[in-house]
């Protein structure tokens, strides 16, 4: 969701601004004043500034030279009632991307900002493909989704294993953080990329059968062993085995593939040869594997074979910021195999979805995403879209509104704004979102509760 900042010392300006952008599904900061859009701009991500010329005793010219200073690449739209001509092609001269004057039309506020944006969009693909064709490659071998500093971290521990062809790899993180992905990047990069990449998950077999997936079985080799079987090191010959969840491996058998990692050779079950093979393995596993040891039920030598290069994906409540991309990617992903017309996130229910926990992390939340393709068919996800646990997560994860005024001082406006939308989201819960009864409640006029759900995108019938 872009992030437009409003400059005008105009507080009807200001509500008339937010009103047009947030229909757009857009979401806008408001500034009174030069100082306070100084300061929004360098502690947000401005997509874009709607500014004012005229700002009472400040020159807009100056807020703009301000704000750029901070940020060269900030796109800005000069909005002037008063200025001159001359006025608005300094502003264009000193980097502004366009002006429009007061009294303006919603069409043409929705059209000029549109268009800014979408330019905006494609100098940062062009910024991306000059600065880094390689990142950009990493990034889709690896099939994952996110930007977060810990993601680029594993991002570049992929880049640098997938270098070293024979170096075995152990990938910690809890379930659901996309270990597989990861592996299968390493692959990907790598020279063995052209040959087989086999996965096997070590804790959905018991000991006989893993032991004969792995190693494969000479005919006879035990009852029903009627004809050979080509065990799974044997198939990736050449490539990488994939071994999940390895903490569960029962200890006799950690014994043979620590074996197989010294000796590179593998014997088939019933066999009497040895069969030397060229595999990378990559290991996983959501458990703590000094614990294991500590516990007795997993090898110390094996641990020290396996962690040659280890690499950790944070849990999903670590790196949050990935979450409106993952958003974003799971929402077209399933709208299109559903058929449905989801496009967007209402703010509200990206605030719910940011503060979630997500115990389950990336496979939870492409769960929760594809259930809500499944039951609704609209074109916003609001917060009464999302389950319950999502609802129930949030009143943990949010400290009770504070009143107090720190040191530094508060955003008067922004603070009233805050408790205005508070008091009325609960108000409607109150009333189950009737929004006559949940006016009366208020003591405000029909009308203009519409006007403030709307602006704080709050959910009424």
């Amino acid at each position: 969701m872009e992030k437009i900042l409003i400059v005008d010392d105009e507080a009807f300006i200001r509500e008339n601004l937010e009103r047009i952008l947030a229909e757009d599904g857009y979401h806008p900061f408001s500034a009174e004043n030069g100082d306070q859009a100084v300061k929004l701009v360098g502690e947000e991500e401005i997509d874009l500034v709607l500014l004012d010329l005229n700002l009472g005793n400040q020159s807009g010219l100056d807020v703009l030279r301000a704000m750029r200073e901070i940020d060269p690449e900030l796109l800005v739209i000069i909005i002037t009632g008063y200025g001159t001509v001359e006025s608005a092609v300094e502003a264009l001269k000193m980097g502004a991307y366009d002006y429009i004057k007061k009294p303006f039309k919603a069409d043409a506020i929705h059209l000029i900002v549109r268009l800014a944006l979408e330019t905006q969009n494609l100098r940062r693909e062009v910024r991306q493909l000059r600065r880094g064709g390689k990142e950009k490659e990493l990034i889709g071998s690896t099939d994952m989704i996110g930007s977060s500093p810990q993601l680029l971290q594993v991002y570049r521990q992929i880049r640098e294993v997938a270098k070293h062809e024979t170096a075995t790899v152990l990938i910690t993180g809890e379930s659901g953080v996309g270990k597989e992905l990861v592996a299968r990047g390493i692959h990907n990069l790598s020279p063995r990329k052209e040959r087989p990449f086999v996965e096997i998950n070590c804790g959905s077999l018991p000991f006989n059968l893993l032991e004969t997936e792995l190693f494969g079985h000479e005919r006879g080799a035990f009852t029903d062993a009627k004809t050979r079987k080509i065990g799974l090191f044997e198939e990736s010959n050449g490539g990488t085995i994939f071994l999940d969840e390895i903490g569960e491996m029962d200890m006799n058998l950690q014994v043979k593939l620590l074996r197989v990692l010294e000796d590179r050779r593998i014997r088939r079950l019933g066999g009497t040869r040895n069969i030397d093979i060229d595999v990378r393995v990559i290991a996983a596993t959501n458990r703590n594997l000094k614990e294991a040891i500590d516990e007795k039920v997993f090898r110390e030598d094996l641990y020290y074979r396996l962690n040659v290069f280890p690499i950790h994906i944070p849990p999903l409540r670590e790196r949050r910021e990935d979450i409106p991309q993952l958003l974003d990617y799971f929402l077209k992903r399933f709208s299109r195999e559903f058929n449905k017309r989801i496009r967007e996130v209402s703010r509200d229910a990206l605030d719910l979805l940011m503060r979630y926990h997500w115990p389950g992390n990336v496979r939870e939340l492409r769960n929760v995403v594809e259930r809500i393709c499944i039951m609704y068919n609209v074109e916003t996800i609001r917060p009464n879209n999302l389950p319950s646990e999502i609802w129930g997560e949030a009143p943990r994860k949010e400290a009770p509104f504070s009143y107090e005024i720190p040191p530094e001082g508060i955003m008067l406006e922004d603070m009233i704004g805050q408790i205005e939308k508070e008091l009325i989201g609960k108000a409607i819960a109150i009333t189950g979102g009737n929004v006559a009864k949940t006016a009366r409640l208020l003591n405000v006029p029909r009308g203009t509760l519409r006007y403030k759900l709307e602006k704080y995108e709050i959910e009424g019938d």
